[in-house]
């Protein structure tokens, strides 16, 4: 298949957008202004239903609805659209709307926490939150072959550029490895690192499987290239390139894996990503598999028992459920922690144990990577159970701890500590501050 995208200036070039009403078509413009919208002819031919819209989850997935906005921003940009008269929009107009962006909480989890410093100097294209595992965002890779309408890195692919992670410049990431050798692995991340070439891929990759990178054991790759172009892998120029530069990641005695998305099931439906995988598989590169759990699109059990069973099927691992992380579109596809728990605990109980690698559901917040394990009652009272799957301080790991039942709660923000307390223990003195001073392996 010959590659085709649709920006925000060709979508009407998408022959099935007859198919919407007016308003939709509206919604997509007017959304997109501030959300950015990109997708493609094999999303478009070979995902969407289109006699199933606006219900179908993949054109939610991938193309903007006005609910997505508030009213009160939806109707701000709709406005001040109706002034605008060229095909390109006036620097007035992306001021009005860059004020938006900043309310729709553009960097979540205290994401400019985690730049590093090396010799002085912020590094904005590395996350280094926790000890083990550090994460580069090459700057060729930050783009998509479509753009997830949760997606919490949308401010990658907008006009922010103080809030947007990427760096270009391989010897910077190499020596900051070199000085941290608590490190073990590196995850590359974007955008999607799989839009850009191999060779230049490469070149940040291939100096990693050295001698004196020795304590690098794993290197990750986060790709949603596989659920929006499978082709990368059949019939992309470099296809065979990059399939070479995974065999030799393992032959080098690393630890190849693809964290590829995919958030619902059509998305493993269709030849050309079965053949994907295959051809993947042969180089000896894992591939893990995880996705947010969002209203609208895979909220429930059903759908993620016959995922995670598909994807054991066809070789993948299945990873994380996220909770949908609190920034961008997040009021439509937010979903309460409680229902949340159910979806995963029914899904988990529908398949069998070769799939129950996966965990969740997990909350991508500014301590860490928290887990709801469940709703208890503890001392009379009615406690969410939770815990650090990954933590700022790897001293807090899987240290079970209790918040107040909320059954409106989406969020780490809206809740309490149980059993009276002030604040939750990893709260307590300083102990997230207490981690970067003494395990050293934190920025300076």
């Amino acid at each position: 298949m010959k590659y085709k995208n649709y920006t925000l200036h060709s979508y009407k070039d998408i022959p099935q957008i007859t198919k919407l009403s007016s308003e939709q078509i509206e919604a997509v413009r007017v959304v997109g202004n501030v959300l950015p919208f990109k997708s493609n002819n094999y999303v478009v031919e070979q995902l969407i239903d289109w006699n199933n819209i606006p219900n179908d989850p993949i054109f939610t997935l991938t193309f903007p609805r006005k609910e997505m906005l508030s009213k009160t921003h939806y109707n701000k940009v709709a406005g001040l659209l109706q002034n605008e008269t060229g095909p390109r929009t006036s620097q007035a107009f992306q001021e009005e709307v860059n004020k938006i962006r900043l309310k729709l909480n553009p960097n979540p989890a205290g994401q400019e926490n985690n730049v590093p410093s090396l010799e002085g100097n912020k590094l904005h294209g590395i996350q280094h939150k926790y000890r083990e595992t550090a994460l580069f965002f090459p700057s060729q890779g930050q783009t998509c072959h479509a753009y997830c309408t949760f997606c919490f890195r949308w401010p990658q692919f907008t006009g922010l550029k103080d809030l947007r992670f990427a760096m270009k410049e391989a010897d910077l990431l190499h020596r900051y490895l070199l000085k941290n050798k608590k490190v073990t692995d590196v995850l590359f991340t974007g955008g999607d690192p799989l839009t850009t070439k191999a060779r230049i891929l490469s070149n940040y990759i291939e100096p990693l499987l050295s001698k004196e990178f020795d304590h690098i054991q794993n290197i990750r790759i986060g790709t949603k290239v596989l659920g929006y172009w499978p082709y990368r892998f059949l019939t992309d120029q470099d296809a065979d390139e990059l399939l070479f530069l995974f065999e030799r990641v393992n032959k080098a005695g690393k630890h190849l894996a693809l964290q590829t998305h995919f958030n619902h099931p059509a998305e493993l439906s269709t030849d050309a990503v079965k053949q994907a995988i295959d051809r993947i598989r042969n180089t000896g590169t894992q591939m893990r598999t995880q996705s947010p759990l969002m209203r609208n699109i895979n909220d429930k059990p059903e759908i993620w028992a016959t995922m995670w069973k598909e994807q054991v099927r066809l070789g993948l691992i299945p990873y994380y459920m996220f909770v949908a992380r609190d920034t961008g579109s997040k009021a439509f596809f937010e979903l309460p922690l409680v229902k949340a728990w159910n979806i995963f605990r029914k899904a988990y109980s529908d398949v069998s144990g070769i799939a129950r690698t996966v965990r969740g559901p997990s909350m991508s917040c500014s301590p860490g990577k928290i887990q709801v394990l469940g709703v208890s009652e503890v001392k009379g009272e009615k406690v969410f159970v939770l815990r650090f799957l990954q933590c700022r301080n790897p001293n807090l790991v899987d240290i079970p701890f209790f918040a107040e039942y909320d059954p409106k709660a989406t969020w780490l923000d809206d809740l309490k500590p149980a059993f009276g307390e002030k604040e939750f223990f990893f709260e307590k003195d300083n102990l997230m501050k207490k981690a970067y001073k003494d395990d050293e392996f934190m920025w300076e």
